[in-house]
């Protein structure tokens, strides 16, 4: 879980190293990072089926072995080529790794406490891994070498591939009487993956999301990103309608899909995520574009949010039995918009980083890590093993989209409220320009605390805690 997160940042700060020692163009640079998203993202519900069709470890050992080989061919790399490939085939071993390993979690704890402070674990280490990328990243690239952002994952994909082969094992499906059988009482034919939900769901992500990362570049209004999206929204859209319709045996089994908890937990997860994924970004750029820090110290400068994520991501795991995942979930929440609404009012002043940034980012990193637990508590709650891992897919594949989604529209937002500020007060746009980039980042961090006062609305929703 860790090396899955942290490969998506800790290539971004390399990137002017690799650019110059491979010459790879201001166009392809993008895409050392994005050719991992794009693999990652669009097969994350299916690498979540996989898990559920062909076993757990053997899923995991086919993801493991998949991501380090790919890393190993993009540190060795030579050429933009093999690079961009090796990042995509890393994406694609991600996406079989995310899902799987939230549902080893599933299979192999009952729901109640011990689930809970699993999940709680979980939830922590794909936090730092979140945050660490940044901070990581400069170090090896400082100290080492590009390379070593890649080669780094060599010795950890060995020890995960000798621990998972020794300590996982594959359980028979333990398939409930009403899937066994038919309606006519016939026995149900033997599952298999549904090759055509396949290729829609993953051609449907995968042109949507690349459509959103483009628009951070050329805008809303250029071809080359509307036209993407809607590709991407028609795949859906048809994926949709043949999960409903066609298909025999679903990629997505109506069994997850609808669940009430289920929803309601991935459209608080959605939400949370239009908040809290861009916010690494954001503040990172911040802090080099208004405080004038070097890529590093911007990367140490988001820290402080990641203790506060771990911490309070290990401290929810005790929480939940006592108090119920609603509960727990709404309060981090509401502390999750006063913590990026603190940020909104602060960065558009002249403080020190200790008031305008740490301090609201451990507020918002607090909140967040209280959230995160709770809420894929109860997106996998009362899901058959057998369809663990098309639940814990649903679940990250709406992360994703989130992430993606809210750092596009974020991103804008601040583009265009430095603007307007710009534009208002025209000594902003010369020696202060500062000024007018700091009052954009505290509109994108005012729409954050909206979205996430709005997901603590829809939690809600949640079920309430069971006697």
């Amino acid at each position: 879980m860790f090396l899955i997160v942290l490969d998506a940042t800790i290539v971004s700060v390399a990137l002017p190293s690799l650019r110059a020692d491979l010459g790879i163009g201001p166009t392809a640079l993008p895409w050392v990072v994005n050719a991992y998203t794009l693999a990652f993202a669009g097969f994350l519900l299916v690498g979540g089926r996989c898990g559920d069709l062909y076993g757990r470890r053997r899923t995991l050992l086919i993801g493991i072995a998949l991501f380090t080989l790919a890393s190993a061919v993009g540190g060795l790399a030579t050429e933009a080529g093999p690079l961009l490939i090796a990042r995509a085939v890393q994406g694609l071993g991600g996406a079989l790794l995310m899902p799987t390993t939230l549902s080893v979690i599933i299979q192999t704890f009952p729901e109640g406490p011990r689930r809970a402070r699993a999940l709680a674990v979980w939830s922590a280490v794909g936090a730092v891994g979140a945050a660490s990328g940044t901070v990581l990243g400069g170090v090896l690239t400082q100290l080492l070498d590009w390379r070593w952002v890649f080669l780094i994952n060599l010795p950890f994909g060995a020890v995960a591939a000798t621990t998972a082969w020794r300590v996982l094992f594959d359980v028979r499906r333990e398939v409930p009487a009403a899937e066994q059988r038919r309606e006519d009482g016939e026995p149900a034919p033997r599952q298999r993956l549904d090759l055509p939900g396949a290729m829609l769901v993953t051609a449907g992500l995968a042109a949507a999301l690349y459509g959103l990362m483009e628009s951070t570049v050329y805008g809303w209004a250029a071809p080359r990103v509307w036209g993407p999206v809607a590709a991407g929204a028609i795949a859906l859209a048809l994926f949709a309608v043949h999960q409903a319709r066609w298909a025999e045996q679903p990629l997505v089994s109506p069994l997850v899909v609808r669940r009430r908890p289920v929803q309601v937990a991935n459209a608080t997860m959605f939400l949370l995520g239009l908040a809290f994924f861009a916010s690494p970004v954001l503040v990172s750029l911040h802090l080099q574009n208004v405080h004038h820090y070097s890529p590093l110290r911007a990367g140490l400068g988001f820290l402080p949010t990641a203790v506060a994520l771990m911490v309070s991501g290990l401290v929810t795991g005790r929480l939940i039995p006592r108090f119920g995942a609603r509960a727990v979930a709404v309060a981090g929440l509401t502390l999750a918009a006063a913590g990026f609404g603190a940020l909104a009012l602060t960065l558009g002043g002249h403080g020190p980083y200790t008031l305008t940034v740490a301090l609201p980012g451990v507020v918002f990193g607090l909140g967040v890590g209280s959230a995160f637990t709770p809420v894929t508590a109860c997106a996998t709650s009362g899901v058959s093993p057998s369809l663990a891992g098309v639940a814990a897919g649903i679940l990250n594949t709406t992360r994703q989209v989130s992430g993606a989604v809210g750092l596009a529209v974020l991103s804008t937002l601040a583009a265009a409220g430095a603007d307007s500020y710009a534009r208002s007060h025209p000594a902003a746009g010369g020696a202060t320009g500062a000024d007018a980039l700091a009052h954009g980042n505290a509109l994108a961090f005012g729409v954050a605390a909206c979205c996430a006062l709005a997901s603590a609305v829809v939690a809600t929703r949640l079920p309430p805690p069971q006697p």
